[in-house]
């Protein structure tokens, strides 16, 4: 019998780091939702397409190869066969995601890619409509936030670490436009699922944060 946990959240909250270490120390299989649209967004700046161009995008949605894989311990994105993990994290990826992430047309084919990848299986999905549309019930259900300034922070270390040049106050900038667009668009918009626990990382630590998830997964486990 397959146990789903759903992680949503709004960018930069710890969803992707805080999902994999649940998912090493519980054996439960991690997919990274918004690695997926983030190749969308790739593709379609590549080809040229702009996201009012419908027919342009439906026709790469349906040619498009999305595949992960995990070496070294480390996953491992590819596109069409090309591995982008590096080039999905791009300040310039960031800004334009959530234009194509809203779109029908991608999400009528990336949604039920994600069902399928969680069927049967013990599975810890993060995004930001996983709770709400991708997997409603989801055994366990967690709405992991965080205030833009710490967001921020957290976003131009990353960006530092990876040698990705952008000042703190355009990461700020870019956080609450994101933020802000994906809480209002029409299709799937960021938001807490009625019964899903709300967790503010702000003042936590990743390991606090772990532990806390870890407690809630394994309490709602014990009763199966």
């Amino acid at each position: 019998m397959s146990f789903i946990v759903a992680i949503d959240g709004p960018a930069g909250s710890g969803k992707g780091t805080v999902t994999k270490l649940v998912a090493e120390k519980l054996g439960f299989i991690t997919i990274d939702t918004g690695a997926m649209y983030r190749c969308v967004t790739v593709e379609a700046l590549n080809k040229n397409i702009r996201p009012t161009e419908n027919e342009k995008i439906e026709e790469m949605m349906n040619k498009i190869s999305i595949e992960m894989e995990n070496q070294d311990g480390k996953q491992k994105v590819f596109l069409n066969g090309k591995d982008v993990t590096k080039e999905i994290r791009m300040p310039n990826i960031d800004k334009n995601v959530s234009a194509f992430s809203a779109l029908p047309i991608v999400r009528n084919k990336i949604t039920p890619l994600q069902r399928k990848m969680g069927q049967n299986k013990n599975v810890i999905m993060e995004g930001r409509d996983i709770g709400t549309v991708v997997f409603p019930n989801a055994n366990v259900k967690i709405y992991l936030d965080a205030t833009d300034e710490e967001i921020a922070k957290r976003r131009y270390k990353q960006n530092k670490e990876k040698g990705i040049e952008v000042t703190y106050k355009q990461v700020l900038e870019d956080i609450k436009k994101r933020n802000s667009y994906d809480s209002h668009r029409e299709i799937a918009p960021l938001k807490q699922a009625e019964d899903a626990i709300y967790i503010d990382s702000t003042n936590l630590t990743i390991n606090e944060v772990v532990e806390k998830i870890i407690e809630i997964i394994n309490k709602k486990r014990s009763k199966y």
